[in-house]
Protein backbone atom coordinates (compact mmCIF):
# COMPACT_ATOMS: atom_id res chain seq x y z
CA UNK A 1 0.00 0.00 0.00
CA UNK A 2 1.17 3.74 -0.55
CA UNK A 3 -0.26 6.83 0.47
CA UNK A 4 0.06 10.10 -0.72
CA UNK A 5 0.95 13.15 1.51
CA UNK A 6 0.39 16.73 2.11
CA UNK A 7 2.68 19.22 3.37
CA UNK A 8 2.17 22.10 5.32
CA UNK A 9 3.27 24.12 2.59
CA UNK A 10 0.95 23.08 -0.38
CA UNK A 11 -1.88 25.40 -0.19
CA UNK A 12 0.34 28.30 0.01
CA UNK A 13 2.28 27.42 -2.59
CA UNK A 14 -0.27 26.50 -4.86
CA UNK A 15 -2.11 29.91 -4.30
CA UNK A 16 0.98 31.66 -5.47
CA UNK A 17 1.50 29.84 -8.79
CA UNK A 18 -2.38 30.23 -9.60
CA UNK A 19 -2.11 34.11 -8.46
CA UNK A 20 0.86 34.46 -10.31
CA UNK A 21 -0.29 32.62 -13.72
CA UNK A 22 -3.66 34.58 -13.35
CA UNK A 23 -2.17 37.87 -12.50
CA UNK A 24 -3.70 38.20 -9.43
CA UNK A 25 -2.29 39.22 -6.04
CA UNK A 26 -0.86 36.01 -4.06
CA UNK A 27 -2.21 37.53 -0.76
CA UNK A 28 -5.72 36.11 -1.02
CA UNK A 29 -6.99 33.29 0.18
CA UNK A 30 -8.38 30.23 -1.62
CA UNK A 31 -12.30 29.79 -0.99
CA UNK A 32 -12.63 26.44 0.34
CA UNK A 33 -14.67 23.48 -1.51
CA UNK A 34 -18.24 23.65 -1.06
CA UNK A 35 -20.82 21.36 -0.38
CA UNK A 36 -21.80 20.91 -4.06
CA UNK A 37 -18.13 20.36 -5.21
CA UNK A 38 -17.95 17.50 -2.72
CA UNK A 39 -20.99 16.26 -4.18
CA UNK A 40 -19.71 16.52 -7.19
CA UNK A 41 -16.24 14.97 -6.61
CA UNK A 42 -16.63 11.25 -6.48
CA UNK A 43 -18.78 11.35 -10.03
CA UNK A 44 -16.01 13.43 -11.40
CA UNK A 45 -12.98 11.16 -9.79
CA UNK A 46 -15.18 7.92 -11.21
CA UNK A 47 -15.14 9.15 -14.48
CA UNK A 48 -11.34 9.88 -14.31
CA UNK A 49 -10.90 6.62 -12.95
CA UNK A 50 -12.19 5.22 -16.03
CA UNK A 51 -10.16 7.38 -18.24
CA UNK A 52 -6.39 6.40 -16.37
CA UNK A 53 -7.55 3.11 -16.00
CA UNK A 54 -7.70 2.66 -19.74
CA UNK A 55 -4.96 4.28 -20.66
CA UNK A 56 -2.49 2.99 -18.30
CA UNK A 57 -4.31 -0.44 -19.36
CA UNK A 58 -5.14 -1.41 -15.81
CA UNK A 59 -8.73 -2.22 -16.74
CA UNK A 60 -8.54 -6.21 -15.75
CA UNK A 61 -8.51 -4.64 -12.31
CA UNK A 62 -11.72 -3.54 -9.97
CA UNK A 63 -10.81 -0.54 -8.60
CA UNK A 64 -13.05 1.57 -6.64
CA UNK A 65 -12.75 5.22 -5.09
CA UNK A 66 -13.58 5.94 -1.20
CA UNK A 67 -13.86 9.72 -0.57
CA UNK A 68 -12.64 9.65 3.03
CA UNK A 69 -11.93 12.69 5.98
CA UNK A 70 -8.37 12.92 7.78
CA UNK A 71 -9.60 10.86 10.51
CA UNK A 72 -9.78 7.65 7.65
CA UNK A 73 -5.99 8.58 6.33
CA UNK A 74 -2.60 9.18 8.20
CA UNK A 75 -2.06 12.20 9.20
CA UNK A 76 -1.29 14.86 6.79
CA UNK A 77 -1.95 12.29 3.35
CA UNK A 78 -3.97 12.53 1.22
CA UNK A 79 -4.91 9.29 0.05
CA UNK A 80 -3.28 5.44 -0.50
CA UNK A 81 -4.49 2.50 -2.01
CA UNK A 82 -4.86 -1.13 -1.26
CA UNK A 83 -4.89 -3.92 -3.34
CA UNK A 84 -5.43 -7.54 -4.01
CA UNK A 85 -3.18 -9.16 -6.27
CA UNK A 86 -4.87 -12.34 -6.63
CA UNK A 87 -8.61 -11.03 -7.06
CA UNK A 88 -7.32 -7.90 -9.38
CA UNK A 89 -9.06 -5.51 -6.72
CA UNK A 90 -8.60 -2.54 -5.32
CA UNK A 91 -9.68 0.39 -3.53
CA UNK A 92 -8.66 3.70 -3.71
CA UNK A 93 -9.02 6.61 -1.04
CA UNK A 94 -9.10 9.72 -2.10
CA UNK A 95 -9.44 12.53 0.92
CA UNK A 96 -12.62 14.65 0.77
CA UNK A 97 -13.06 17.88 -1.14
CA UNK A 98 -14.84 19.30 1.98
CA UNK A 99 -11.33 18.61 3.62
CA UNK A 100 -9.32 20.72 1.66
CA UNK A 101 -8.83 24.95 1.70
CA UNK A 102 -8.69 25.56 -1.63
CA UNK A 103 -11.48 26.19 -4.31
CA UNK A 104 -13.18 23.07 -5.77
CA UNK A 105 -11.35 23.20 -9.14
CA UNK A 106 -8.28 22.93 -7.13
CA UNK A 107 -9.17 20.45 -4.75
CA UNK A 108 -10.74 18.14 -7.86
CA UNK A 109 -7.40 18.76 -9.92
CA UNK A 110 -5.81 17.33 -6.74
CA UNK A 111 -7.82 14.87 -5.99
CA UNK A 112 -7.56 13.61 -9.69
CA UNK A 113 -3.83 13.73 -9.46
CA UNK A 114 -3.87 11.68 -5.60
CA UNK A 115 -5.84 8.79 -8.15
CA UNK A 116 -3.11 9.07 -10.89
CA UNK A 117 -0.19 8.14 -7.98
CA UNK A 118 -1.98 5.54 -6.66
CA UNK A 119 -2.25 3.94 -9.63
CA UNK A 120 1.22 4.10 -10.68
CA UNK A 121 1.53 2.06 -7.47
CA UNK A 122 -1.19 -0.33 -8.64
CA UNK A 123 1.29 -0.59 -12.00
CA UNK A 124 4.47 -0.74 -10.03
CA UNK A 125 3.13 -3.99 -7.39
CA UNK A 126 4.44 -6.65 -9.25
CA UNK A 127 7.95 -5.60 -8.43
CA UNK A 128 10.18 -6.72 -5.78
CA UNK A 129 9.95 -3.98 -2.75
CA UNK A 130 11.85 -3.50 0.43
CA UNK A 131 12.46 -1.15 2.83
CA UNK A 132 15.56 0.31 1.09
CA UNK A 133 13.28 0.82 -2.33
CA UNK A 134 10.81 2.71 -0.74
CA UNK A 135 12.03 5.82 -1.25
CA UNK A 136 13.40 5.97 -4.31
CA UNK A 137 10.04 4.34 -5.34
CA UNK A 138 8.19 7.02 -4.23
CA UNK A 139 10.11 9.51 -6.17
CA UNK A 140 9.87 7.90 -9.41
CA UNK A 141 6.13 7.24 -8.68
CA UNK A 142 5.26 11.14 -8.16
CA UNK A 143 7.71 12.13 -11.05
CA UNK A 144 5.81 9.77 -13.08
CA UNK A 145 1.98 10.63 -12.32
CA UNK A 146 3.09 14.38 -11.88
CA UNK A 147 4.32 14.01 -15.62
CA UNK A 148 1.01 11.92 -16.45
CA UNK A 149 -1.58 14.94 -15.32
CA UNK A 150 0.66 17.46 -16.77
CA UNK A 151 0.53 15.75 -20.09
CA UNK A 152 -3.13 15.10 -19.92
CA UNK A 153 -3.98 18.84 -18.61
CA UNK A 154 -2.00 20.31 -21.80
CA UNK A 155 -3.40 18.05 -24.29
CA UNK A 156 -7.50 17.38 -23.58
CA UNK A 157 -9.72 20.43 -24.06
CA UNK A 158 -12.16 19.12 -21.62
CA UNK A 159 -9.64 19.54 -18.54
CA UNK A 160 -8.52 23.13 -19.91
CA UNK A 161 -10.10 24.48 -16.65
CA UNK A 162 -8.07 22.30 -14.35
CA UNK A 163 -5.02 23.57 -12.31
CA UNK A 164 -1.68 22.03 -14.30
CA UNK A 165 0.80 19.70 -12.16
CA UNK A 166 3.79 21.54 -13.63
CA UNK A 167 6.01 23.01 -11.52
CA UNK A 168 4.37 21.75 -8.07
CA UNK A 169 5.68 19.67 -5.70
CA UNK A 170 6.23 16.14 -5.90
CA UNK A 171 3.91 13.39 -4.52
CA UNK A 172 3.90 11.67 -0.81
CA UNK A 173 5.37 9.07 0.62
CA UNK A 174 5.39 5.11 0.99
CA UNK A 175 3.84 3.39 3.71
CA UNK A 176 6.13 2.29 6.72
CA UNK A 177 8.90 4.95 5.07
CA UNK A 178 11.03 5.95 8.36
CA UNK A 179 12.03 8.70 6.96
CA UNK A 180 11.04 12.35 4.98
CA UNK A 181 10.98 11.17 1.46
CA UNK A 182 11.73 13.85 -1.67
CA UNK A 183 8.34 14.58 -2.05
CA UNK A 184 6.40 17.10 -0.63
CA UNK A 185 5.42 15.03 2.22
CA UNK A 186 5.99 16.39 5.93
CA UNK A 187 5.20 12.88 7.85
CA UNK A 188 5.49 10.12 5.54
CA UNK A 189 4.60 7.48 7.72
CA UNK A 190 1.30 5.39 7.24
CA UNK A 191 0.74 1.79 7.79
CA UNK A 192 0.42 -0.98 5.53
CA UNK A 193 -2.82 -3.22 4.62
Amino acid sequence: MSCRCAPFYWVDFSVLLLSLANGACAASAPAAATPVCTAQAEGFLNARLAIWQQRMNLEEWKISIEISHPADLKPRTLGNIHWDTNKKAAVIRVLNASDYQVSCREALSDMELTVVHELVHLELSSLPRSQASRREEEFAVNRIAGALIQLDRQKTPANAGLVTGAGLPARGAKDDEAEPSRSRAADPAATGW
